[in-house]
């Protein structure tokens, strides 16, 4: 007799950050195929949004990251559709490319309110209300840069480590109260974010000599790790972050 699988979520809200495409939409995709209610979110009512949210029979908040009273309007909307999150993904995040030579104090700081800012404002919305409830899962995306940052993306791996810091202090907080925050660190993943830079065949190459599986990650390859960090069986792990990234963080 077949077993039921450990990772169900029925029962269970979810709401996933930048969720219109990438990994922000299989993640929304696996939780649901768990059986949770998934709220997507997307920066603006996109023709992405608004087909993935029509696929996968969703509803769906809008709100821009990089943009403070654009995250407390959002954070109003959530609470207004969904009082009760149970899982948070924080995955919608701002990439500059901004190194040492050509640093920008405004693309800094737009990164800094979508990666770091905005996800503070969410998880003092919603964490507090998972601890009155005795459960909650909250699931940030990071970055392997963030532990080994490219001299292109020396701003941004900041922001991830910011954030990845925050989440640390999250977990210890709320541990007793039997709320989990976790970290996912992606590698090279093929995302619309990814795929431009990528059509440079000798960029890619020197890129995949660098991974020891030999491959570019897709979106799908995150999904399953963060429906394990959501489901109940991951109750006694918390502050870990786990890089997804083919051995590229070795």
């Amino acid at each position: 007799m077949a077993q039921p699988s450990p990772f169900q979520l029925k029962g269970r809200t979810a709401f996933v950050t930048g969720s219109a495409r990438g990994i922000g939409l299989a993640i929304a995709t696996r939780l649901a195929q768990a059986g949770a209610r998934v709220i997507l979110h997307g920066a603006s009512d996109s023709d992405h949004l608004r087909q993935a949210a029509e696929k996968l029979d969703m509803e769906y908040v809008t709100g821009d990251l990089t943009k403070p009273e654009d995250t407390h309007l959002l954070i109003d909307r959530l609470e207004a559709s969904c009082p009760c999150v149970d899982i948070l993904v924080l995955n919608a995040s701002c990439q500059c490319y901004c190194g040492v030579d050509d640093y920008s104090l405004e693309s800094f700081m737009k990164m800094m309110q979508a990666n770091v800012s905005a996800n503070i404002l969410l998880v003092q919305a919603l964490a507090p209300l998972m601890a009155q409830r005795g459960f909650g899962r909250i699931i940030a995306i990071g970055s392997v840069n963030q532990n080994f940052p490219a001299e292109r993306l020396a701003c941004y791996s900041v922001t991830k480590a910011a954030l990845s810091n925050f989440m640390k202090v999250v977990a210890r907080k709320y541990a007793p109260s039997g709320v989990t925050a976790n970290t996912i660190l992606p590698g090279l993943i093929m995302t619309d974010r990814n795929i431009e830079k990528l059509q440079d065949t000798e960029f890619r190459d020197k890129l995949l000599a660098e991974i020891p599986a030999g491959r570019i990650g897709t979106p799908d390859d995150c999904a399953p790790l963060a429906l394990f960090l959501a489901s109940d069986e991951t109750a006694y792990i918390t502050g870990a972050e786990i890089p997804v990234a083919g051995g590229w963080h070795l």
